[in-house]
């Protein structure tokens, strides 16, 4: 795999111009946001390969940000030395270690401020295949869905090396999720997203409450609430190679506790279906 800390000229030839820089006003570039703690055996070679998909996919512009919550092990700086050497790639250093939620919250403002069109999120830890973000993307970009989850749990979806306790946890959790919401979504709690911007503009990101995995729950919750369509797309998710996983007891037990206030939270206001395709039309007709 070709090295991301090479110079720039080695991977993309001597004439390569450089990527344009973000603006507010909304367009069609693709932004995946990466939250980082504690990856610094895994950072580089999950952005090697997340830059590798997105020439392909997006060959005119893309952006790769990077939030790193102040990882002790010095993920944050290899991410500076990425981010140094690729003008398609960010780095966001946040000094508080909130948790995944709040961590995603700054990435998506980020991307939004930034003028992203389609907003992906996956893990760092090479859990979530970099080749699936084509098809999670293409879902959005071609009008099937306003949200494409990365789906374990329907026909087609696997999970490679996990324990059966730690599967039947994670079906349980999903299952506890869609009963109490009410929701035809299979899997709640995964983490590997593409979001039309329209739809994280929607949620009123600053009042997400969840932290820890829940947070997972509760953007597809508000999503589906807020009358958007979503389509599961179905992945082979790996357990991590390298690192130590961020899941604990406290953050199931954080979602667990919070599933039922979401169910009686009055939420946002549903889009009409109107709305909804005026906003699909006004996509369509940005491509």
């Amino acid at each position: 795999m070709t090295s991301l800390l090479a110079p720039l000229e080695d991977r993309n030839g001597a004439g390569s111009s450089s990527l344009s820089t973000p603006s507010a006003r909304r367009t069609a570039i693709p932004w995946v946001v990466l939250p980082t703690f504690n990856e610094a055996e895994n950072i580089e070679g999950i952005v090697a390969r997340i830059v590798g998909v997105l020439e392909l996919l997006a060959p005119e512009d893309f952006r790769v940000l990077i939030v790193d919550d102040d990882s002790p092990d010095g993920t944050g700086l290899i991410a500076d030395g990425l981010a140094a050497v690729h003008p398609a790639i960010e780095v966001l250093h946040r000094r508080e270690r909130e948790g995944l939620g709040p961590a995603y919250v700054a990435g998506f403002r980020r991307a939004l401020a930034g003028g992203a069109g389609y907003v992906l999120e996956m893990d760092a830890d090479g859990s979530h295949d970099p080749r699936d973000l084509g098809r999670l993307l293409s879902v959005v970009r071609d009008g099937g869905a306003d949200l494409a989850l990365g789906s374990r749990y329907v026909a087609g979806g696997h999970i490679s090396d996990w324990s059966p306790l730690r599967r039947a946890t994670s079906r349980g959790g999903c299952w506890y999720a869609r009963t109490v919401l009410g929701l035809d979504v299979r899997d709640l709690t995964g983490g590997f997203k593409c979001f039309a911007a329209e739809v994280l503009d929607a949620i009123d990101l600053p009042t997400l409450r969840c932290c820890g995995y829940g947070f997972q729950v509760e953007l597809t919750y508000r999503a589906v609430r807020a009358g958007f369509r979503v389509q599961e797309v179905p992945i082979t998710f790996h357990d991590r190679m390298r690192g130590s996983s961020k899941m604990s007891w406290r953050i199931a037990l954080e979602a667990a506790w919070l599933v039922p206030q979401l169910r009686h939270d009055s939420g946002p206001a549903e889009l009409p279906p109107s709305v909804v395709a005026s906003l699909a039309g006004a996509r369509k007709a940005e491509r």
